[in-house]
């Protein structure tokens, strides 16, 4: 099973992202593309043709003018569907660098804490007019970072930004609400997501964190579950498993190295937060993603 970590070349490295418009013409695809992932969250928007795309607990099939978004670092694949051209806009983003002072308070909503952004795919099934605003924002987006015209850069942030309100605003069942405000919290917030990220591999101490917070143990335990919405033992053990999920995939190594290459020495606690959060052992979690490596 060929999977691997994909990296995106940005197109302006101060924006951070980059979009392509791909064709494909030809019979349909009967295998999949390799299962990859990345840190950039992904939106897709199909032109022509049909265009299916497998996430571990989802199948899309995207005819013209559907949209998807698949959060950072998931797992996906795709394949052409039908012997019709395929024609369809990728656009690629790393948030953090659009989260501005003024938009800091909304920033947890979208750091996958409770709810991967993949969920919010029933925003475009439920609402036909956002699914279009959202597939002219990306059309708008592609066109200004090829045409490269003055003042384009301001362009696309003014277009990534809006795609961020439209994904708040009508998020109807509320998977990016918070009723916490972090802007005034803005560096301390950054700096402790960052430092989780860097250092998942080792031992993480909430009380050597609540130190570089510049907090007390209790403080840091009561502010950390106020700002994110989860405490912070559970938002450490969900990026170490989410991690873990991804090692199953693209690292041929026993399930017990895995565990403590995301910093996990105990194989029961293991397992116990592996099943938690995916509803399954690692074992099947990976005949899950490997059967016949195909989709049919």
């Amino acid at each position: 099973m060929d999977i691997f970590k994909e990296p995106i070349p940005y197109q302006n490295a101060s924006l951070c992202m980059k979009v392509w418009r791909f064709t494909q013409s030809g019979k349909e695809q009967k295998d999949a593309n390799p299962w990859h992932y990345h840190k950039e969250v992904e939106f897709i928007l199909v032109e022509e043709g049909t265009h299916e795309i497998q996430t571990p607990n989802h199948v899309y099939s995207l005819n013209a003018g559907d949209v998807v978004v698949i959060g950072s670092s998931q797992l996906h694949r795709g394949r052409k569907i039908g012997d019709k051209d395929l024609v369809y806009i990728v656009l690629h983003i790393d948030l953090q660098p659009y989260f501005d002072p003024a938009m800091m308070m909304y920033y947890r909503h979208f750091l996958e804490i409770l709810h991967p952004l993949e969920e919010l795919n029933y925003i475009f099934r439920e609402n036909e007019k956002v699914k279009k605003e959202i597939g002219m924002i990306i059309t708008d987006t592609h066109s200004e970072v090829m045409g490269k015209n003055k003042g384009y850069e301001i362009a696309v942030s003014m277009h990534i930004k809006h795609l961020l309100l439209m994904l708040l605003r009508y998020d109807n069942r509320e998977l990016l609400t918070t009723h916490v405000n972090v802007d005034a919290d803005s560096d301390i917030i950054r700096s402790l997501v960052a430092f989780v990220d860097d250092h998942l591999t080792e031992k993480i101490d909430m009380g050597a964190v609540s130190r570089i917070a510049g907090m007390s143990y209790s403080y840091f335990s009561k502010y950390f579950k106020k700002k994110m919405g989860s405490s912070f033992t559970d938002y450490v053990n969900q990026k170490r498993i989410s991690k873990a999920e991804r090692l199953l995939v693209t690292e041929n190594r026993s399930v017990n190295e895995i565990a403590d290459s995301v910093g996990i020495e105990n194989m029961a606690h293991f397992y116990e937060l592996f099943k938690r959060f995916n509803g399954c052992t690692p074992k099947q979690y990976l005949r899950k993603m490997s059967v016949d490596s195909q989709i049919k």
